[in-house]
């Protein structure tokens, strides 16, 4: 089984969260569970302490109050002997290299002129960094062998990872570097991500929303309506005027343009008096 936690859970401690996921466990299968003495394996020691309290939290004392319908035995396992269940709650290795794209990495490479400058000088000298292996050339990197991508194929690789889940700049990252070697890979993952649609169309936009137009009615005389507005900041002129105060009729379209030096009120009605 598996659950998301709700807005309100999110909020919850890391000791909350593991005795909220057994809770759910027991509640999912509660049928086959009752009756039957079972055991609860976890890495949280303070699960196993919580039992023993007597003064709890309204929370996890409604918890455990559930729990005693139930006949268990709690057994801690340190969490190096746990990676297996952590690996079901962590993102898969997303594996992006097939036959297609091996053989265009290997077309790409013997076209790249830095990539191809690399393998003359290994045929001349030993290298601890790079190698070769089936004509593809590959660098050590912390322990992994990853293929050098040519300039050409960079941004479809960083483009075919991203699109594996759509993750994050981060996430991205983490799936390219398990098989590719990209120089500023920071700097093209957030250029390739600015420019996902998928993610620019799921983003929610933040702040203030863009407001309606409300059109104002013009009547039927002229100079019954005005518009106006400030247009600038604009190149100084011999005497530091940076603006032009607008003012349109609404039925003629007549303007009148007025310089002026700052776009505060009592220069717009200054002009307006003359």
């Amino acid at each position: 089984m598996s659950k998301k936690t709700s807005l309100a859970e999110e909020k919850y401690s890391s000791y909350e969260l593991e005795v909220l996921a057994v809770v759910e466990a027991l509640k999912k299968f509660r049928i086959y569970l009752l009756g039957n003495k079972f055991k609860i394996v976890t890495d949280c020691l303070a699960f196993e302490k919580t039992m023993e309290k007597k003064d709890l939290v309204t929370r996890v004392a409604r918890w455990v109050l559930l729990l005693e319908e139930f006949d268990y035995e709690i057994t801690h396992r340190p969490g190096d002997r746990m990676k297996h269940v952590d690996a079901l709650s962590r993102y898969p290795v997303m594996m992006i290299v097939d036959k297609t794209i091996t053989a265009r990495l290997k077309k790409a490479q013997l076209e790249d002129e830095n990539i191809c400058s690399l393998k003359q000088l290994l045929n001349s000298n030993e290298s601890q960094e790079y190698f070769t292996k089936n004509e593809i050339l590959y660098k050590f990197v912390g322990g992994r062998e990853l293929i050098i991508a040519p300039s050409d194929m960079q941004t479809e690789l960083v483009k075919l990872a991203h699109e594996k889940g759509h993750f994050s700049a981060a996430k991205t990252e983490e799936v390219v570097k398990q098989e590719f070697f990209i120089p500023n890979l920071d700097n093209l993952t957030r250029k390739v991500i600015a420019n996902c649609v998928p993610c620019i169309l799921s983003n929610k936009k933040c702040g203030r929303k863009e407001g309606y137009l409300n059109p104002i009615p013009k009547g039927d005389v002229p100079l019954s309506t005005y518009h106006v507005d400030f247009i600038g900041p604009l190149p100084s002129t011999n005497k530091r005027y940076q603006h032009i105060f607008t003012v349109i009729d609404a039925f003629t379209k007549f303007t009148w343009l007025y310089p002026v030096k700052t776009v505060s009120t009592r220069d717009a009605l200054d002009k307006l008096k003359l």
